[in-house]
């Protein structure tokens, strides 16, 4: 087994006390920590740089019904830089202030997206973007959870205008017709997305089916 190193080693303390007491929980051994909505999941990572020792912060949120089996940002900041290692009492300090700043954008960010309608808010007010097929569909679908189906065929629309070129596209836009279809019945995009959700979180590891906020 491979010797943790110095950074990792501090990092992890680090979360396991600023962010534990939070409810978030680590992923494995990595420097990913989990704060688990259900439906929704915050992900605070503590990255290192390439060539060197050392960690930055990027936090962000993923929507669960896009039903990965890998976890993805799709709302996210970097929040720091990466900053070298240099000794072990520098980089503890370094490692406290990256975990420090972490619980206050979580903190930020459960506010942020404490309810549908505000999560549906924010995704709604970022424009289309060619390239960025997520963002529209991650659009739609909110829409379309707070009943309001022409918005979400209008953003699911901009998925369906992409190249299939891959497919992964096929797929996503496969399940944007599907939304589109059912738009104006919010049981059954309800259902779905809980389904959507429900295969995500097994993908992923992630214990039970929490779906607050979406009933």
């Amino acid at each position: 087994m491979a010797a943790t190193s110095p950074t990792s080693r501090l990092i992890t303390a680090a979360a396991r006390s600023r962010l534990r007491p939070l409810g978030l929980r680590q992923q494995g051994r990595s420097r990913i920590w989990i704060d688990d909505h259900g439906w929704w999941l915050g992900i605070v990572e503590f990255p290192s740089p390439r060539w060197s020792q050392g960690s930055g912060l990027t936090v962000g949120a993923m929507w669960l019904w896009q039903d990965f089996d890998h976890l993805a940002f799709d709302f996210a900041d970097r929040i720091r830089p990466a900053e070298d290692f240099r000794s072990e009492e520098q980089f503890a300090a370094v490692a406290d202030a990256l975990a420090l700043e972490a619980t206050r954008q979580v903190e930020d960010l459960r506010t942020r997206f404490s309810d549908l309608g505000k999560v549906g808010e924010c995704l709604l007010q970022r424009p289309d973007r060619p390239g960025y097929l997520w963002e529209s569909f991650n659009a739609g679908v909110a829409a379309a959870l707070m009943e309001q189906p022409t918005a979400a065929r209008q953003r699911l629309q901009s998925v369906l205008s992409e190249d299939p070129l891959s497919e992964w596209i096929r797929e996503a836009q496969q399940a944007a017709q599907d939304v589109s279809a059912m738009a104006h019945d919010t049981a059954a995009v309800r259902e779905w997305v809980r389904a959507r959700v429900a295969s995500c979180r097994t993908k992923l590891g992630l214990a039970g089916l929490l779906s607050p906020g979406l009933d």
